[in-house]
């Protein structure tokens, strides 16, 4: 499975690029999943591309944004266009988006047949751009659980729609991660993982407090310490060697979380493939490729 950074991640920080790139790659990911609008502020700057990242052992898998699915059509895809051209130069197959901005319960079938409607729009335009339109399974959106995502999957009913399986939120929306997976799997493009002490915390993740400095972070905690299971879910994952992910930490010490989680996804991978037949006191300790010097530490 390949693991990525977010760069949002670091909205609040004053780091560079490549920054990132060297701290990313001594602490074991492959690639860094571009936010649009650093994507967007790097457009001026024609030696920051994917040749350049590659230079440093990174991809970008996937650009997220937000396409305004309302208003003017016209504009809707002249900023479409501009994403893509965006995604092409970072060699990013996937650019992702949202189903709109209310739940599926409270989206009349009207609104909802046209929010499908302006996906499919989108779809076909970045089809022709040899690329995958993703949407976020996401609270307060047409993929705010199971049985919402499947229908929007359908009204859609596009090869270019994929699926970014958000596990927390799969688990917020009430349904059980491991089995929509399974559910939704040939339609699934990307994961986001990300945890939470407890549902009373949830509401951290709220757009509002996220995108503030001074928003609240309490209850937003390592991968492997809250409610959903990611040993269950990532053991599941472990038979799609093709999978990509990337770590979505919104909260404080970016750092030292990243680089724990990264760490500790390494070590469950590396429990999992040890043959139980074997002693493992019998065994010579495997090179573990994910833990590595905190090289470029000192550059962050």
């Amino acid at each position: 499975m390949k693991i990525s950074l977010c760069t949002i991640t670091f909205r609040h920080h004053l780091l560079s690029l490549e920054d990132l790139a060297v701290w990313a790659v001594a602490n074991g990911f492959q690639g860094i999943e571009l936010w649009g609008a650093h994507a967007r502020n790097m457009a001026h700057d024609p030696g920051r591309n994917a040749a350049w990242l590659a230079g440093f052992g990174l991809s970008v898998p996937m650009l997220s944004d937000y396409l305004p699915l309302d208003g003017d059509a016209g504009d809707l895809m002249r900023k479409t266009t501009d994403l893509c051209r965006l995604a092409q130069r970072w060699r990013a197959g996937k650019i992702r988006t949202f189903a709109g901005g209310t739940g599926s319960r409270e989206t009349p079938a009207a609104r909802q047949a046209f929010i499908a409607d302006r996906l499919r729009m989108i779809c076909e335009h970045v089809a022709d751009h040899g690329l995958s339109l993703l949407v976020e399974t996401h609270p307060g959106t047409l993929a705010d659980s199971l049985a919402a995502t499947r229908a929007l999957i359908r009204a859609v009913d596009h090869p270019a729609l994929k699926i970014n399986f958000d596990v927390l939120h799969v688990w917020e929306g009430g349904d059980d991660p491991i089995g929509a997976r399974r559910d939704l799997l040939p339609h699934i493009g990307h994961y986001h993982l990300k945890n939470i002490r407890s549902r009373a915390d949830l509401t951290v993740f709220e757009p509002a407090n996220v995108y503030a400095a001074a928003g609240r972070r309490d209850g937003m905690v390592p991968l492997f310490d809250g409610m959903v299971d990611y040993r269950a879910f990532l053991a599941e994952l472990s038979d799609d060697p093709g999978a990509e992910a990337s770590l979505e930490w919104f909260g404080n010490d970016c750092h030292e979380i990243l680089r724990r989680d990264r760490l500790e996804i390494g070590s469950e991978r590396g429990r999992r493939r040890r043959p139980e037949a074997v002693p493992v006191a019998r065994r010579p300790a495997p090179a573990d490729p994910f833990v590595r010097g905190a090289a470029g530490e000192g550059r962050t």
